[in-house]
């Protein structure tokens, strides 16, 4: 990591510190920013090896604080079994020919993601559709996380619509994104994108994450949580339309 340009470094440390005050602010959102604006600089495959690490920590973190796993993980696990498959289907989408598409799918999926928040669309999802449209809505995730590094379209407005209370939502939320991030993580390996130098510079990326998640943390209680959450999506819609017209052209 130390032989990248100090300017790129100073990106990654930015980036990672940002992503992680908007973890700890809203309890989501490490992935979305810091895959999002590492995409500025970087193919999203590296941006998503460079995630693996303070995402993988800090989503494991998140599951182990609320007290219904079992239940959480009895009710989501064939969403799970989604994410699985559908990230490891769709992980040549990130390394493969169509990788030169992965900047403007990001993209897309960041304008998807912030277009439904800033919306602030209420669905419910009926208890007898979950068993056959977890597995699907999980497959999809895995798709775009695959193709993206982006693990929230369409799994966080799912879980929202299913009517879980605030500790369950965290919970499910934790489930999904440390499943999510272990499947990328497996994906990329498989890959051959996940070696010792990249595996190094994602375990130095938990130092500003981590930082920055505190701060968040700190924020949160002295913040109006509204307030942050929509210039929070007004942000990704901005870096999204960015990223989907082509910044580099």
């Amino acid at each position: 990591m130390m032989d990248l340009p100090l300017s790129l470094l100073a990106h990654v440390a930015v980036t990672f510190t940002l992503a992680g005050l908007v973890k700890g602010m809203i309890g989501l959102g490490l992935p979305t920013v810091a895959v999002g604006l590492l995409g500025l600089v970087m193919p999203p495959s590296e941006a998503a090896a460079l995630l693996v690490v303070p995402s993988l920590v800090t989503n494991v973190w998140q599951l182990a604080a609320g007290p219904r796993f079992g239940v959480v993980l009895d009710r989501l696990w064939p969403m799970m079994l989604g994410i699985s498959l559908g990230t490891w289907v769709g992980t040549s989408l990130l390394a493969g020919v169509q990788a030169e598409h992965a900047v403007r799918a990001l993209g897309v999926a960041l304008l998807v993601y912030a277009l439904v928040g800033l919306a602030k669309v209420s669905m419910r999802v009926p208890a007898r559709a979950e068993f056959w449209l977890s597995p699907l809505v999980g497959a999809a995730t895995g798709v775009v996380t695959a193709a993206t590094g982006v693990f929230v379209v369409p799994a966080v407005p799912y879980l929202q619509a299913l009517g879980l209370d605030r500790d369950g939502l965290i919970q499910a939320l934790g489930l999904s994104f440390t499943v999510s991030t272990l499947a990328l993580a497996a994906g990329l390996a498989q890959q051959g994108l996940l070696q010792g130098g990249i595996a190094g510079a994602s375990a130095a990326a938990l130092v500003p994450a981590l930082a920055g998640m505190f701060l968040g943390q700190w924020l949160r209680r002295r913040v109006h949580a509204e307030t942050f959450r929509r210039c929070f999506f007004l942000g990704l819609l901005a870096l999204g339309t960015v990223l989907a017209v082509g910044h580099g052209e």
